[in-house]
């Protein structure tokens, strides 16, 4: 289900993560702002949410690609 993941490269996901999932990078990473809503209960508008959404997914790329790697080398080594 997951190959295309496993056929992307590593540098691809943490470009995205470090470029899309941070920006804009100033005055703080905008998926920060949008997890710092999250918990104090203030993301209701749905331009917040589809916000954290737009700049959680690269992360969310990113940490699949390095569980799917981690479980392949395991795998390997069995």
């Amino acid at each position: 289900m997951f190959v295309w993941l496993d056929r992307l490269p590593l540098s691809l996901f943490l470009v995205l993560a470090l470029t899309l999932g941070l920006a804009p990078f100033m005055p703080e990473p905008h998926i920060w702002e949008k997890l710092k809503m999250l918990a104090a209960g203030d993301l209701v508008r749905p331009i917040d949410i589809f916000d954290l959404l737009m700049h959680g997914i690269p992360w969310l790329l990113l940490f699949a690609k390095l569980g799917r790697m981690v479980v392949a080398t395991r795998q390997h080594r069995a």
